[in-house]
């Protein structure tokens, strides 16, 4: 590949002015029985960081839950716990509360107690004299963890559409200068029809692969995301869209030939039903990318950019062959 160094941003991502993005805020359901949970999460967070729901039943948890985005659930005591262990075992056989992550704390436990805990489900048992600010790493840890792991595609391992959005609306809320690039497979459904899933899902790691190896090699510091199925999500410096799409649409049409049969890759295409139900020839997979520059605080959010960019896709795969659009037109 060329050699892009030049054109790579220093330290990008990164806001164009002093504002800073926006601290998360962080919801946690409480059970506390005997200890102080809640005043040690005020001094490990920033108090406009936090949210506390208490809560003492199975029923009251769920109803806490359908109200508000939960990021973790502790349960802290100096009882022997049993009745907590039983309600971890609840929690996880509950379809609706089974992905929030569980955090204990007991200052003196025994050593059959927290392995009682783990073994039904937990994600951390603290213990000990809560005072370090270990405590509050750990907890960011275990809620992070969680978040990645709810929004990563099983089959590329790539950032879903959850983590998707918070990049976007990071990038946005930092007022920075970036590129969306949305890349899409033209003719996937005939080809996954046509060869079976395995097939597919193989064309849709190599695609993953691809993508992945061009932005980062030409920019270190992009993003790199898997909306679904055959949509990926690639967020780079303006001054690359050229390079990045480029060498993306070089590399997949060089590869892409050798998923067929060599029969269907000499004949330029394969023969199958269309989503009418009609007998068609569809020529080999290419790719469509749209592209839309956000600069000069040109979005405020991501709902405007999405629409947007679902709209200039659907212009690049009318056209024939392998393509990327960038959108010149002012925001609507």
């Amino acid at each position: 590949m060329q050699n892009t160094e030049n054109t790579i941003l220093e330290n990008w991502p990164g806001p164009k002015t002093t504002d800073l993005p926006r601290k998360p805020n962080y919801h946690f359901a409480i059970k506390q029985d005997g200890v102080s949970l809640d005043f040690y999460l005020e001094q490990f967070f920033h108090p406009n960081q936090i949210s506390s729901h208490y809560f003492d039943r199975l029923e009251q948890l769920v109803t806490i839950c359908q109200r508000f985005p939960i990021d973790a659930i502790l349960m802290g005591g100096r009882s022997e716990f049993m009745r907590e262990i039983e309600l971890v075992r609840a929690i996880k056989q509950n379809t609706f509360l089974s992905i929030i992550p569980i955090i204990l704390y007991h200052p003196n436990p025994e050593a059959s107690l927290m392995v009682a805990a783990y073994e039904n489900g937990v994600e951390d048992f603290l213990y000990g004299e809560w005072k370090n600010q270990l405590v509050r790493v750990r907890i960011k840890s275990v809620i992070e963890r969680s978040r990645r792991d709810l929004s990563v595609n099983p089959s590329t391992h790539l950032p879903g559409p959850a983590t998707i959005e918070s990049e976007i609306t990071r990038q946005i809320d930092m007022k920075a200068e970036f590129a969306v690039c949305y890349a899409d497979l033209d003719n996937f459904k005939a080809y996954n029809d046509y060869y079976g899933y395995a097939a597919g899902d193989k064309v849709i790691r190599l695609t993953a692969a691809i993508i992945k190896d061009v932005v980062f090699d030409l920019c270190p510091e992009g993003f790199v995301g898997h909306v679904a199925g055959d949509d990926f999500i690639m967020m780079i410096p303006p001054q690359l869209i050229d390079p990045v799409c480029s060498w993306t649409i070089k590399t997949f049409d060089a590869l892409i030939p050798y998923r067929y049969d060599p029969d269907d890759r000499e004949r330029g295409h394969i023969t199958t039903h269309s989503r009418r139900g009609d007998i068609e020839d569809f020529p080999l997979l290419t790719v469509s990318i749209a592209v839309i520059v956000n600069g000069n605080g040109k979005f405020s959010h991501v709902g405007e950019l999405s629409r947007m960019l679902a709209d200039l896709k659907k212009a690049a795969k009318q056209r024939p062959g392998s393509i990327y659009l960038v959108e010149r037109r002012r925001k609507y």
